[in-house]
């Protein structure tokens, strides 16, 4: 599959490793575990973003831009890698950053937050009723009229031209299962923005790949079904490809969203025990721990014999962990 017509920047290390959980697969009797090490791309502590802002920060560049913006939660792990990323390539970076419910010390002051400041973003903090676009739009206006020459990144990384990272990672995992002579029956990941299942959805459905299932952090099924979709065919179209019938190549369980975002779960919190203590694997609260909990319900349901294996997509975010410690 041919990306190269895209301006792209080198941001990761990859491949990513998939690596087999042997003990955690036994002790849960069914389908054979594996996990794919998007924690580990690199810059900035790793995660998934990395991967987008390649292909979005390439585009940056060619634009001739200097200042890149981008909006999210207070604890975002993409604002995180935005600002990593921007100092690797010697851009400025501002991030409109909306506070939750959260007030806790390590929320406000610690996780990402503390990397963002280290990696020398300017912030701009929102209360939870402002709009972060609005903001990031009216900054950038304000830096045009300076002479600057600011680029916008949507929340999450999350669009056409930079869920082509996920595109290239279906590829990459198809490779890899083949070297492996693994075949995955399903790959598990969680959705929030929709950008990474939609890249992994294109991708998939161009390869002939195995099925995505997206584990919501937030909002309904329905909701991030459309979302995913939405994404996955903007992508599609991007690449000049048959996006018919994409409804049904879409599947979201909504059941680990608890709450609402960033809310802990009890089944969250099993989940990030289980991954830590079989495998010494460290997930996070608000994304791959529910996401890993659908993956655990997975493994229980029967749905999956133990002839079967599943791949979760650690799609990284361990900072965040240490702005929530009440949710350990």
């Amino acid at each position: 599959m041919d990306l190269t017509r895209f301006p792209r920047v080198s941001l990761t290390r990859l491949p990513t490793p998939i690596e087999p959980l042997p003990r955690l697969s036994a002790h849960m009797g069914g389908p054979r575990l594996f996990v794919k090490r998007d924690d580990l791309t690199g810059l900035g502590l790793g995660g998934n973003k990395l991967r987008k802002l390649e292909f979005l920060l390439g585009e940056a560049l060619a634009q001739g831009a200097d200042t890149v913006l981008t909006v999210g939660a207070l604890q975002s792990n993409h604002a995180r890698q935005t600002a990593a990323a921007c100092a690797r390539l010697g851009l400025d970076c501002e991030l409109v950053l909306r506070r939750g419910s959260h007030a806790s010390e390590a929320y406000l002051n610690s996780g990402n937050l503390l990397l963002d400041r280290l990696f020398g973003a300017r912030l701009h903090l929102l209360q939870a009723q402002e709009s972060r676009e609005e903001r990031m739009e009216a900054r950038a206006e304000d830096l045009r009229a300076a002479g600057r020459r600011p680029y916008c990144v949507p929340v999450g990384g999350s669009c056409g031209l930079g869920d082509l990272g996920y595109v290239a990672c279906a590829e990459e995992i198809i490779a890899q299962s083949e070297d492996m002579n693994v075949r995955f029956d399903a790959v598990v990941v969680a959705t929030g923005s929709g950008g990474t299942q939609g890249g992994l959805v294109a991708g998939m459905r161009l390869l002939e790949g195995a099925p995505v299932i997206g584990m919501a952090v937030e909002g309904t099924r329905a909701e991030q079904e459309a979302l995913a979709a939405a994404q996955a065919m903007e992508t599609l179209h991007l690449l000049g490809r048959d996006a018919a019938d994409l409804g049904s190549s879409v599947a979201v369980m909504d059941d680990f969203v608890g709450s609402g975002y960033a809310k802990p779960t009890d089944s969250m919190r099993e989940a990030l025990s289980l991954a830590a203590r079989f495998e010494g694997l460290v997930l996070d609260p608000v994304y791959t721990g529910k996401a890993f909990a659908g993956l655990i319900a997975l493994a229980r349901s029967g749905r999956f014999n133990n002839d079967q294996s599943l791949l979760f997509v650690h799609t990284g975010g361990v900072p965040g962990l240490f702005g929530y410690p009440e949710s350990v």
